[in-house]
This record gives C-alpha cells, structure tokens and sequence, in this order.
C-alpha cells in the first residue's frame, strides 16, 4: 500500500498543479469581466447627474444668416433661431470684450499677462503656455484668433476678470447689452462642456448682432485677417483655421469654430465695393461643406446689395443702437427661440443613456455567465478522465 500510494503521488501532485494553473487563468479572465462591469457602472453613475449632448451638426447646415453689416438687413436666413453650439467662435466675444476695455483705457496691448496653470493646463488648440512665461496682451489675442488657443483664452480671462469664471460674466453681460437674447455663455474656449458645467447656446441671429458690432472696430480685422504668424519668437507657428481668408475676394474675418457635438460653424465677413457682408454658418457635419456654403452665402449677399460709396470716417457712430437692430432684423423663417436657461437642446437625450447602459450589463452578464458554464464543464471533463 505504501508503495502503490508513494508511485501514484508524484502524478497526482503533477495533475493537480495543472489544474491550479488552468483554473487560476480561467479565474483571471473572470475578474477581468467582473472590473469590466464595475468599472462600467461607476462610469455611468459618475456622468448620471449629466444629461449627454444632443448633437446640433446637420446637413448641410443646423442654421444660418446673411447680413448687410451696414444697414444691419437680414438678406437670408434659415433656422436662425436654432439653438446651436458656438464652440470657439465665442472667442469672438471674448476679443470684444478686450477691446473694449483697451478702447477705454483699462487695458493696453503691450500690457504684460503671466500664464497661470490653469491656462497651462488647457488642452485642444493652444500654443503651449507655461506657467514661468508672460506676454503682452496683443500676442495672446493673436494667438486666440488665428490659432484658436484655449491656453490664451485662459490666460486673458484670468488677467482681466480674475478668474475665467468671473470673465464669463462679462461675456453674458455684453451679450445683453447687444441683445443676443438666445445666448448662454458658460466657458471663454468653446470647448464640450466637462462635467457638471453647461454648454455654451447661441443662435445664428445672435452671433450676426455680435459680428455686425465687431464690424465697426477695424481692429478687430487685425487679427481676424492674419493668416500665418509667428509666436515665442518663432519657435511656433500659427495658422489660421479660417480657409475663406484665402479662397474669397475681401474677406478679412472673423473666425472659425468645431467639436463633435456642435459640428462646423463659421464667423465670416468680406468687403468689397463700399459693402460688408457678414454670413454665419452653424453646425455643419462637413468642414468643406461649411466652408462651400458660406463662400456661397457672402457671394449671394454681394448679389443683392449694391455698391456704394465709402462713407466718411467721421468718428460718430451711427444713431441706432444694436439693441434697436436686433430687434427690426427680419426672419426668412418662423423658428421659434428655445428656452437657452434651460439647457433643452441635450436634456431630451438624458433617459437613452440609463437604456443603453442596462443592455450593456445585461450583456456584461451574459459575457460572465458564459465563461462560468465553459469553467464547469472544463471541471467536470477534467474530473471525468483523470
């Protein structure tokens, strides 16, 4: 007996020590599932008090509008009152606001602004701010126009206003003042909205009154006209994102803006012939799209004004106040405003994001419970020929 038992162990011990390696990698394979799942629901349960952008990018546009940037006259219009995603074309705002203060001497261009890690800390386009660099106003605004910084606009926000938070009041402020009345500011980038923070709504009639009053600084130009720049010296170099400073005769501005969710939207202006035409195109799916159909919307704004003599720069401005051409602008269509407060435009998406997380745990499940029948049968098969 002892002899028998002393020859049978050796294989048994050899046999078993199999079975521990075979069931131990089966047992990896079920706790990867398991922190699949889990990480999963943590996942949701972190972005439930969030309700999902709606996408607002259509086909060939969500919305747009054509202005004679002189009388203020809507030449076209389609969906201008669709609530819609701005993205980085709100830096537009925030340049407003920049030169405003210059123009009221509570800012100077040559004004040094030191990077805070904030700025530093911004992704998407930038141009790569560190905390141990400053600059003067002037090459930030640059920066912000042509190469759409995020880093920048942080970085200008929090010099002037104290923190960004503070300058997106300012934003909201001015945009009253010009009677956006469909535009909610939340951030001075553009950029998706992280979590518990809101998205930025505007319209396309909105950002014509903005575009009209920026029309009247030729400053503005400066920087929304330059293609290519130099920056730090010229160890980066910016180009613009606005392809129609290229492609069409007279156009100097304005700006550009993308993210998934918002889809292509374009600022652009042109002159010529003693006219301005400003055309703003929003949430386009295609960048080539928007891009074609805002070239086609400035040329059919030049086709319907025409061209008159330069007027005298008598440094008045003219009678009528923005407020007032906001509200004599006429509408091609009868959308109706959303309600911009109330974040509508996503919240109607917040129920399909619970459906789709409960079908994948289901199939979390059906994934585990596999593997957990194949582990049994892999048991008993063992068991029976060993």
């Amino acid at each position: 007996m002892p002899l028998n038992a002393q020859s049978t162990t050796p294989s048994t011990q050899q046999t078993n020590n199999k079975d521990c390696i075979y069931y131990k990698e089966l047992m990896k394979i079920q706790i990867l599932l398991v922190s699949l799942l889990i990480f999963l629901l943590l996942d949701h349960v972190a972005c439930a008090g969030r309700a999902p952008l709606q996408t607002v990018a259509a086909d060939p546009y969500a919305s747009a509008i054509v202005l004679d940037a002189d009388s203020g006259k809507t030449l076209f219009s389609r969906n201008a009152d669709a609530a819609v995603y701005p993205a980085s074309t709100l830096k537009l705002m925030v340049l407003l606001i920049i030169l405003d203060r210059i123009e009221q001497g509570l800012l100077t261009l040559d004004e040094m602004v030191p990077v805070t890690v904030e700025a530093y800390k911004m992704g998407g386009s930038q141009v790569y701010l560190d905390p141990k660099e400053q600059f003067p106003v002037e090459e930030l605004l640059y920066a912000l126009m042509i190469q759409s910084a995020n880093d920048a606009a942080v970085a200008l926000a929090s010099h002037i206003a104290g923190t960004k938070e503070e300058f997106v009041i300012l934003m909201n402020k001015k945009a009253e003042e010009l009677g956006m009345k469909n535009t909610r500011f939340f951030s001075v980038h553009g950029l998706p909205p992280a979590k518990d923070q809101k998205v930025d709504v505007t319209t396309a009639r909105d950002f014509g009154i903005l575009c009209r009053h920026l029309s009247k600084n030729p400053e503005v130009f400066k920087y929304t006209g330059t293609r290519v720049r130099d920056f730090r010296g010229g160890e980066f170099i910016m180009r613009t994102h606005n392809h129609l400073l290229e492609k069409v005769d007279g156009c100097d501005g304005f700006k550009t803006g993308y993210f998934t969710k918002a889809g292509f939207s374009i600022a652009a202006t042109a002159k010529k012939g003693g006219v301005r035409i400003i055309a703003i195109v929003m949430g386009s799916k295609d960048r080539k799209i928007r891009d074609a159909k805002a070239i086609e919307l400035l040329a059919k704004g030049f086709a319907m004004v025409p061209a008159r003599p330069e007027p005298l720069r008598t440094g008045t401005k003219t009678p009528s106040t923005d407020k007032q051409t906001a509200a004599s602008v006429q509408s091609d269509d009868q959308t109706v405003p959303p309600a911009v407060q109330s974040q509508e435009p996503y919240s109607s998406a917040a129920g399909n994001g619970w459906g789709k997380f409960f079908i994948g745990l289901l199939f979390g499940f059906f994934l585990y419970a596999i593997v957990d029948i194949f582990v049994l049968k892999q048991r008993r098969r063992r068991r029976k020929f060993r």
